[in-house]
């Protein structure tokens, strides 16, 4: 029986539109109540059994079986060699990749990542230090794909950053390692990096093991146990964010060539079975086209099973009154990755406010900021857009406050703070502020 893709159809005139339209959003991003027992267990072990555990797991789930854990790390020459095998297309690609994205993450240092500090009229100097994380965990997915790109995301902003040693870990299944995810982490720059994953691997780098060591933050998309275990890490570590399905949401006003279009849809439908991609369109005739374009083209898809099955149960073509409403529509979906596939994208864009990426234009696909634009594709999902922001310079980064307080400033801060102080019941904070005077008052009972 042939596959057979049909997104539901909806219209924000029809009197059930907002019904169907939550309907159709709607995921939950609640773990399966076992997993989550399952997670707890695998962390617990680890955190207890350090090496031993993280080896009888990758045994079990990898089918990996080694005599010590240092069999499982990969060592410089391994993935320089890797990179070497390559063919010329492929090192150049990756390189220019890599160029790319560097590019783009020290821009985004310079503009938001640097110390600074200014004195005010009596002296005072306030400012705020910027200082890279130690160390850091990136986590590439290994199971079902490879995921090359994933490496560079991670770890170039890392690495630009300043972070002193980048671990990643990266399950290979039965022993197979992909040339390409370890030609990226040679390019990328990342300093040790293990054949484990799962939740074992998030909990050694959140624990530290006698072999792999414990990080500051952990950063990188997995499946549900990796999102999981990343949950209940989060406080002993720093974690990027929980990554829900992918999304794409194609804004069109009828001038992109209808093929374009439904590749786009695919583009994000051939993940998995849960991703979500969703047209908004005011031209009728044109969504009728781009459904056109999917039926053609669906057969010609090595995933056509798994894109039919996202846009059957998850996929949407909507039928809009104009391109201002389907902006405001846009902003209450929050879509990971946003298009703008209209003649004037430039008139739009200051009408949305929240998407993980916008892809302004005909020509600007979302698979270019998947690979080599320069711009992060690690970004929010599920909404949280609204809030959250795609993955950067600044998030292996941290910042101390400078405070140096001059003599002048000490008689008119002191007096200030011990006020309040005394307000708060705090004697001790108000008198350590008053000893700084010129002339020391009494000390006070708090009222």
């Amino acid at each position: 029986m042939s596959l057979t893709a049909a997104p539901v159809r909806l219209s924000t005139q029809s009197s059930d539109f907002e019904a169907r339209f939550a309907a159709r959003l709607h995921w939950s991003a609640e773990t399966d109540s076992a997993i989550e027992q399952r997670v707890a267990d695998i962390l617990a072990d680890v955190q207890q059994r350090g090496d031993a555990a993280v080896m009888a797991y990758t045994a079990r789930f990898d089918g990996l079986t080694v005599d010590t854990l240092q069999q499982l790390e990969l060592t410089q020459a391994e993935l320089k060699a890797a990179f070497d095998s390559l063919p010329a297309a492929q090192r150049d690609a990756l390189e220019s990749a890599a160029r790319r994205v560097r590019s783009y993450h020290e821009a985004q240092k310079r503009a938001s990542g640097e110390s600074w500090s200014y004195r005010d009229e009596d002296g005072t100097l306030l400012g705020q230090k910027v200082t890279p994380l130690d160390r850091v965990g990136i986590y590439v997915p290994g199971g079902k794909a490879a995921y090359p790109s994933s490496v560079l995301m991670n770890a170039i902003p890392a690495h630009v950053a300043g972070v002193a040693e980048i671990i990643m870990v990266v399950p290979t299944p039965r022993g197979e390692k992909n040339p390409l995810v370890l030609a990226a982490a040679y390019v990328a720059g990342v300093t040790r990096a293990f054949t484990i994953g799962g939740a074992q691997a998030v909990a050694a780098l959140a624990y530290g093991t006698a072999t792999v060591p414990k990080v500051d933050k952990i950063t990188g998309p997995g499946n549900a146990y990796v999102a999981s275990a990343k949950k209940r890490v989060f406080g002993t570590v720093g974690i990027d964010m929980i990554a829900g399905p992918s999304e794409i949401l194609v804004l069109a006003d009828g001038s992109t060539p209808a093929d374009w279009v439904a590749m786009d849809l695919f583009s994000q439908a051939e993940h998995d079975e849960l991703a979500q991609s969703i047209l908004l369109c005011p031209d009728a005739a044109y969504i009728a086209a781009v459904q056109a374009a999917i039926d053609r083209l669906l057969p010609t898809m090595p995933r056509a099973a798994i894109i039919a099955k996202s846009l059957n149960d998850r996929g949407a073509l909507i039928l809009t009154r104009d391109m201002e409403e389907a902006c405001a529509i846009s902003n209450r979906i929050a879509p990971e990755h946003l298009e703008v596939s209209s003649r004037e994208p430039h008139r739009w864009e200051p009408l949305l406010r929240h998407a993980g990426a916008i892809f302004l234009g005909a020509y600007t696909s979302e698979s270019l900021g998947d690979y080599c634009a320069g711009p992060n594709h690690v970004l929010p999902t599920s909404g949280t857009a609204r809030f959250s922001s795609p993955l950067g310079v600044y998030d292996f980064q941290k910042r101390s406050s400078l405070i140096e307080v001059s003599a002048a400033g000490a008689q008119t801060l002191g007096t200030i703070a011990a006020e309040l102080a005394y307000g708060e019941g705090l004697q001790a904070h108000a008198r350590a502020a008053e000893l700084r005077l010129t002339n020391v008052p009494p000390m006070r009972a708090s009222p």
